[in-house]
């Protein structure tokens, strides 16, 4: 893709299209989503659903930085913006859909980072991304809402034998910018 078709699509695309792209009903689902993997494991997940990148990383990629990188970075920020490393057991997972490039990216915090290898991250992205590349960002979403409750499961079991609901550190529902 050109540069300057890349630039026009992320100017085009706001937050009312990542809105229309996944809809209000898909957010419900897959909030109930997230809170149902939730129950199974003590890990946290969060998704979040961006239009566009910002001027300042488009600018980046302008400069010479391969998109993949860019989006990569951008991923990483809002990771910390929006607190996902801020949970007791620094095991939150950060899925974010960049609707512009119709890239999935997963960032996870120190102790699932230390349980997954930087392989199954790749292989579990290049799973999902056909989903996206397709538009049926519901889809791609749920399928990467299960592959990381897996893992959360497999590394962070839920341990609470008597029933207790444990806090949920970050909400349940995606954040669409």
């Amino acid at each position: 893709m050109s540069a300057l078709a890349r630039l026009v699509r992320h100017l085009w695309l706001d937050t009312a299209d990542a809105r229309r792209a996944v809809g209000a009903e898909a957010i419900r689902r897959l909030e109930a989503r997230v809170r149902e993997s939730e129950r199974q494991h003590t890990g946290e997940i969060c998704l979040c659903v961006e239009a566009s990148l910002p001027m300042s990383y488009l600018w980046r990629h302008l400069k010479g930085a391969p998109i993949d990188v860019v989006v990569r970075e951008r991923a990483v920020t809002l990771f910390g913006k929006l607190r996902v490393w801020d949970t007791e057991l620094n095991n939150g997972v950060l899925i974010y859909l960049q609707l512009a490039e119709r890239r999935v990216e997963v960032v996870a915090d120190r102790a699932v980072a230390r349980t997954v290898s930087d392989a199954a991250w790749e292989r579990m992205i290049a799973d999902v991304t056909p989903a996206f590349r397709a538009n049926r960002y519901e889809e791609g979403l749920e399928r990467t809402i299960d592959a990381v409750s897996a893992v959360l499961r497999s590394g962070f079991p839920a341990t609470d034998a008597n029933g207790t609901a444990r806090p949920n550190q970050l909400p349940n529902r995606p954040v669409v910018r």
